[in-house]
């Protein structure tokens, strides 16, 4: 169990934070979805667990969204910005190797990545991050997301169609 939470804490933590868009939220969410795998699920086999986690992780991920909606309502005034911001480019290759050019291109398309992810809405960035950025397949998706296969697909696809018109510049 161990290895399997160590392998997904920085993908779960990116993936909270892009949805919650706080730092602190993204870290409780991480914590409390894993907190519960263990005490919950800790007994089931290995291969149900990455659903399961996730399942977890985006009810939390939902509560915090809950949240924050009752919070502008009694406070308006209240500024919900990214105080911490979010690295442009979060170590996802060794770029040293290029050029300059091509480093600051990458960097550039990984700003603009980020910023398409936080515009979708959460369901649509919940089945893209899932299935593109975890593996999970359809039925994996399905049962994290805790609706239909053809939700997913359906939220999959709106997510690519939004992603492809808004990055077509940097990926074509």
């Amino acid at each position: 169990m161990a290895s399997f939470l160590a392998s997904m804490e920085h993908k779960a933590y990116r993936m909270a934070l892009y949805a919650l868009k706080q730092r602190d939220d993204a870290l409780d969410a991480v914590q409390d979805a894993m907190l519960q795998l263990v005490q919950n699920y800790g007994g089931r086999s290995e291969s149900e667990w990455p659903p399961l986690f996730h399942r977890i992780l985006q009810n939390r991920i939902q509560d915090g969204h809950r949240r924050k909606r009752w919070s502008r309502l009694l406070t308006p005034w209240r500024d919900e910005a990214d105080q911490d911001g979010m690295a442009a480019c979060d170590a996802v290759a060794d770029h040293s190797q290029l050029p300059q050019a091509e480093r600051l291109q990458q960097k550039r398309a990984m700003v603009r990545l980020q910023t398409a992810l936080h515009g979708l809405p959460l369901r649509q960035q919940q089945a893209y991050l899932l299935r593109h950025w975890e593996g999970l397949d359809v039925k994996q998706t399905a049962q994290a997301m805790a609706c239909s296969e053809g939700s997913v697909k359906t939220h999959l696809s709106r997510a690519l169609a939004v992603l492809k018109k808004e990055l077509a510049e940097d990926w074509p």
